[in-house]
């Protein structure tokens, strides 16, 4: 009786301990309270999200607890899931999450979003705003945020929330404005879904096999749009030495962008053909070519149009050595009738066409126009500025000859 008693009293310890060491690991989540789905004031839902995550990491056994006065947190920069941006609005939701955090949970400690600090910090903080219809003016925007544990890869806390689009600026910030080409590629998408991973899943190993070259990449973006050009074209470069940055659209676009801002000219070309390059590995590639209202026409500003005939020269240059065949695909705002949009995106992709097969005549074979109007927006809003600057954009989808 004494021996199984014993044995008993053994393997409950065995299980004890072992449940200890999935914690300390950062499996031992619980699952998250639901998420709300009713939509809410900007404030009230980011409130819901912040606090719903923290719970999540609170319920663990009361041994770590002690063990772990503090919880260092990283953040990697919030974006908008849609367009791939930072804009003022993600901007102010990771510093209402942030400043929430540290308020209401005195474990929390945030440390800058800096290399060493990924070894130091418990947690990586991620967040995504996605606008639940691009049909809609004002539709309401998801909140999602996911907490991962640094050491295990598994994302502890998941949360997510509703809320409505009123007195929010999407206006991107200054290095998306001047961006010529969509960053959502492969990372970025991994950072998308990371941020959705349920608790107790592994976060996306694409997005944490590259995390160590994100808080470069952060820190050039921050000189770019404080206008430090030198300094932004040091970090791109630095990333982009990196088998992790080398391939990254936003280091890739930073490079050529501050190349250009210094008046590298030589080396702005070629980082932009690097862009080039990327897009046709892909298979497609999408440019923001700004035209003046309802025409064909560049916009007239030689500070925003005065690359695009540099442009066309490397999508045309690239495309033909490539031997590729290529569906130039126009896109407008929402603005205006159905049938309007659709006629001047297919025009606008048609002189785009013209420009292309003016650099190589070999293309007049390998492509063909299409245009979607605004049926395919990346934004939504209608309201032809800088917010919705991606939706008059004109993508190169590679496709086959024949």
């Amino acid at each position: 009786m004494m021996n199984a008693t014993i044995r008993n009293l053994r393997q409950h310890a065995s299980c004890a301990f072992a449940a200890m060491l999935l914690a300390l690991a950062g499996c031992a989540t619980v699952p998250p309270p639901p998420s709300s789905t009713a939509e809410q004031p900007f404030e009230q839902a980011v409130a819901q999200a912040t606090d719903s995550l923290v719970q999540q990491t609170q319920k663990q056994p009361s041994l770590l607890a002690r063990m772990s006065a503090k919880r260092g947190v990283v953040l990697d920069p919030m974006i908008d899931a849609g367009s791939a941006q930072q804009t003022a609005a993600t901007q102010l939701l990771q510093d209402r999450v942030s400043q929430r955090m540290v308020a209401k949970h005195e474990s929390i400690e945030f440390l800058p979003f800096q290399r060493d600090n990924l070894g130091r910090a418990r947690y990586l903080l991620t967040g995504t705003m996605t606008r639940l219809s691009v049909t809609e003016a004002r539709s309401p925007l998801r909140i999602d945020l996911a907490l991962t544990d640094l050491a295990s890869g598994i994302v502890v806390a998941q949360s997510s929330a509703v809320a409505r689009d009123e007195g929010l600026d999407h206006t991107p910030l200054r290095y998306y404005q001047d961006t010529p080409v969509p960053t959502k590629d492969l990372v970025i998408e991994s950072y998308i879904r990371t941020t959705a991973t349920p608790a107790g899943q592994r976060a996306d190993a694409y997005y944490l096999e590259r995390i160590a070259v994100a808080p470069v990449i952060k820190d050039a973006t921050t000189y770019y749009n404080a206008e430090r050009y030198q300094d932004a074209l040091a970090q791109y470069n630095a990333a982009g030495g990196t088998s992790a940055g080398d391939a990254q659209l936003r280091v890739l676009n930073g490079i050529y962008l501050s190349s250009a801002k210094l008046g590298r000219t030589a080396e702005a070309e070629q980082a932009f053909g690097k862009i080039v390059a990327y897009g046709i590995a892909q298979q497609q590639l999408g440019v923001k070519f700004l035209f003046n209202p309802g025409g064909t026409a560049f916009w007239a500003d030689a500070k925003v149009s005065g690359p695009y005939a540099m442009w066309l020269r490397e999508i045309a240059r690239a495309s033909a050595d490539a031997k590729v065949c290529m569906d130039i695909v126009g896109h407008t705002s929402r603005t205006g009738s159905v049938a309007f949009n659709d006629t001047l995106s297919m025009q606008r992709a048609r002189y785009i066409r013209q420009r292309l097969v003016g650099e190589s005549t070999a293309l007049g074979e390998r492509t063909t126009t299409s245009g979607k109007g605004f049926r395919e927006n990346l934004i939504g809003s209608g309201t032809d500025d800088a917010v919705d600057a991606l939706d008059r954009r004109v993508e190169f989808k590679i496709v086959g000859c024949g």
